[in-house]
């Protein structure tokens, strides 16, 4: 029992996952670049702010060119302030609209039920963490980096990995790649902006991410939902006071590692822990 440690979908000891901003026209080739490699990400979205018209100025979707790009994809649509508001800034009842509205709308929008969210402009206060909580958001990715691959302990105020501008990125990626984890499971979390691959002309960082750390059998490819609700069935197994038997209350199969040999807890099983 000493020796026990998470093991994320089918085993694996590691886990990707992305956070993309804004609804932005330049996501329609992001996309296309993780889907390529099998890669997952949560984009986050102002349902305040979509665009007029296609011919719109702008880096704007319409709401129907969003809603065709992300509802046919194997990625989750996040809130981000209805209007993109400085959410700290906020008197409650304001921010409340701000986070209710957004939700609201995406929900009706992609017929799915929405609990997460990135802060808009990177700002938050322990006020604007409880208006989430008790908005019914489950995550928050702040814009902290922590340059680790740690699992998050505090999901609404949820830090990354890094910033795909980081100037460390490909070190890190390297790392998290060839790195042999036996122990702690290990989550990498990138996030951005995909206007920026435009602003800044180097399209080629992500691309190249994608092909180092994409189709690989050893990690789990996951959205930001994904992970959390499968930390939170792994965290709900109960065991007995010796530890060797474990049952899964949850509707997620999990997986774990004890004194080197791996079990998977199905929902709803009794598993003898050797």
């Amino acid at each position: 029992m000493s020796s026990r440690f998470m093991r994320f979908k089918d085993g694996k000891a590691k886990a990707l996952t992305l956070s993309y901003d804004d609804g932005v026209k330049q996501d329609i080739r992001l996309i296309d670049i993780l889907d390529k490699h099998g890669i997952k990400a949560t984009f986050n979205i102002n349902a305040g702010c979509f665009a007029n018209e296609e011919t719109s100025k702008g880096n704007r979707m319409t709401k129907e060119r969003a809603y065709s790009l992300y509802k046919n994809s194997p990625h989750e649509v996040a809130i981000h302030g209805y209007t993109h508001p400085f959410l700290d800034t906020l008197a409650t009842n304001n921010a409340v609209y701000e986070i209710i509205e957004d939700r609201r709308q995406l929900e009706e929008m992609f017929g799915t039920i929405i609990r997460g969210c990135a802060y808009p402009q990177g700002t938050f206060s322990d006020s604007v963490v409880e208006v989430l909580r008790l908005c019914g958001i489950k995550y928050a990715r702040t814009t902290i980096s922590t340059e680790g691959f740690n699992i998050p302990t505090d999901w609404l105020r949820l830090p990354a990995t890094c910033h795909h501008k980081n100037p460390h990125l490909f070190e890190l990626t390297d790392k998290f790649v060839e790195g042999q984890n036996i122990r702690n499971p290990w989550l990498f979390y990138l996030w951005g902006h995909s206007y920026e691959f435009d602003n800044d002309d180097n399209w080629d960082v992500i691309e190249r991410f994608a092909e180092k750390i994409g189709n690989r059998d050893d990690i789990w490819y996951a959205t930001n939902i994904e992970i959390f609700d499968y930390i939170e069935a792994y965290n709900s197994l109960h065991t007995s006071a010796d530890g060797k038997i474990v049952y899964n209350p949850t509707l997620i199969d999990v997986w774990m590692c004890n004194n080197g040999k791996t079990y998977c807890i199905k929902s709803g099983e009794t598993v003898i822990i050797d």
